[in-house]
């Protein structure tokens, strides 16, 4: 991957708007997933050669589109949470959202629980979590007014598994203490999966933790933008 190597030195050297040196581990991960692409594609012997002749030309294409990629969102900050987090081996997809406004409404700390966020109004989610599975959950903060489009945009640079009110209503159940305080905690999923209102609005499952320690269980709509009040939560693999 010689060629791949002066891609790399010619698209993050030095003097760019990157803050720290990419890492060697970085590095031998990008160069592996150029590899695995290039196999994928099962070229011959000859037309690889053909390839590596025209390595000037390859070089000038594949730069714009890897510094593409590694351009950093300055509407969303770092994680503000990161953390493991395991689903009971006893979580049940279907009935999540019910079974968690059965329990949460007559709670003193529940301040508001929107009746929309329902199991049945939710249940063209598009992911499933996995019992006994172990993700990667983070929480991050959006710094400037951004568009849902914005958001589903950075999570899938993330590698996000859009888990929707099923995820967010699980993770507070079990993990309460890691919610930003006085922030809404967005869970998004694809709109087509959303529950769409009367008024044609898909809402969004997002949660509120107050100061006080009293909650809010409500729905956003995709349609309006979001602001520095809102953070945006991300369920990865591991």
């Amino acid at each position: 991957m010689q060629l791949f190597q002066q891609i790399l030195d010619c698209t993050f050297k030095k003097g760019n708007t990157m803050t720290e040196k990419i890492t060697s581990n970085q590095e031998n991960r990008i160069a592996d997933l150029v590899r695995d692409a290039v196999r994928a594609l099962g070229f011959s012997k000859d037309e690889a050669q053909e390839i590596i002749k025209a390595g000037g030309t390859l070089q000038e294409q594949m730069k714009p589109i890897l510094q593409k990629l590694a351009m950093v969102d300055q509407r969303f900050g770092p994680a503000m949470k990161d953390f493991e987090f395991t689903v009971p081996a006893d979580y049940k997809h279907d009935t999540q959202l019910d079974t968690f406004a059965k329990k949460t409404k007559k709670l003193k700390t529940t301040y508001y629980f929107n009746d929309d966020l329902s199991s049945e109004n939710f249940a063209k989610a598009t992911n499933k979590l996995e019992p006994g599975k172990t993700y990667r959950v983070r929480i991050f903060p959006i710094l400037a007014t951004v568009t849902s489009g914005d958001c589903m945009t950075f999570l899938k640079k993330q590698g996000a598994i859009l888990v929707g009110g099923q995820g967010i209503t699980l993770l507070q159940d079990s993990k309460a203490d890691q919610f930003p305080v006085s922030k809404w905690t967005v869970s998004f999923d694809e709109k087509d999966a959303l529950w769409e209102d009367a008024d044609g609005n898909h809402r969004v499952p997002s949660v509120d933790r107050y100061s006080d320690g009293d909650w809010k269980f409500s729905l956003g709509c995709f349609e309006n933008d979001w602001d520095d009040g809102h953070c945006l939560l991300c369920f990865c693999d591991k």
